[in-house]
């Protein structure tokens, strides 16, 4: 079942958070991180976000008030770009930022929504694939 599991959470990770990500990631892998590096895909993206039950665009946008609330900017800044290619409209990030400045706390919210600004005219700017 380990193997099983670290292949469908490699193959969700690059579905959410790109090849180049992913790549880069596991081009840094050495004899200090690899268990991590494995246990991050196995459990995280092969046990949680392969489960049934919720979609990836609800999980990305749970994820995005975790890591807004825990002050994760750089992890949240990776998310919110997942939650792009998971499908999530500019209007579902925007209500979730809001419900993070309620929620988190407005320093949170302040941040989410610069990062988020960031990320989007980042996507604009790209050249469509």
């Amino acid at each position: 079942m380990t193997n099983e599991r670290y292949e469908t959470g490699l193959g969700i990770r690059r579905e959410v958070l790109g090849d180049r990500y992913v790549d880069n990631a596991l081009r840094n892998v050495d004899a200090f991180n690899d268990d991590f590096q494995r246990l991050v895909t196995e459990y995280c993206w092969g046990a949680s976000w392969g489960r049934d039950g919720l979609s990836r665009r609800q999980r990305s946008l749970n994820v995005l008030c975790l890591l807004a609330a825990l002050n994760r900017p750089h992890e949240f800044e990776i998310h919110f770009r997942g939650a792009l290619r998971n499908g999530c409209t500019v209007d579902e990030l925007r209500e979730t930022l809001i419900q993070i400045a309620i929620y988190a706390g407005i320093p949170a919210g302040v941040e989410a929504f610069r990062i988020g600004r960031k990320v989007l005219a980042e996507a604009a700017a790209e050249p469509a694939e």
